[in-house]
């Protein structure tokens, strides 16, 4: 017990330290697929995709039959995406974690079935599917 009071700072450190690492794992929300599950997706349930990334990083390469919507406009041209209301939408980022925020963006435009790329176009790209330029 003597310890843990003689430690206290340095253990307050290694559980704030922890909480932080942590924090983006639990504060994610919402559904994510694998490249394999969006591959799917897109052949079973003609899946609309959106890209959200800038137009470089677009113009370099993208899912096949991606529509280009970057994420700062995601909200004002939400209508756009009206005639997919009834299918599922795959949000696509580079690496994932930002997709999150445009897939509750989408939700709350009424878009009921949002899903999101895991790992994003990086993974995609690993794992050897086509991309379109």
């Amino acid at each position: 017990m003597k310890f843990l009071i003689d430690q206290i700072f340095l253990i307050g450190i290694a559980v704030l330290s922890g909480g932080a690492l942590l924090w983006p794992v639990l504060t994610q929300r919402g559904k994510k697929a694998s490249p394999q599950e969006v591959t799917l997706l897109i052949n079973r349930t003609k899946a609309a995709i959106v890209d959200i990334r800038d137009a470089a990083a677009y113009a370099n390469g993208h899912l096949p039959e991606a529509k280009h919507i970057p994420a700062g406009e995601l909200a004002n041209r939400t209508g756009e995406l009206d005639k997919f209301k009834n299918r599922t939408i795959v949000v696509v980022c580079q690496q994932g974690a930002r997709a999150f925020g445009a897939a509750k963006t989408l939700e709350k435009a009424g878009y009921e079935n949002v899903v999101v790329l895991e790992g994003g176009q990086a993974a995609w790209e690993t794992a050897g599917l086509p991309l379109a330029k």
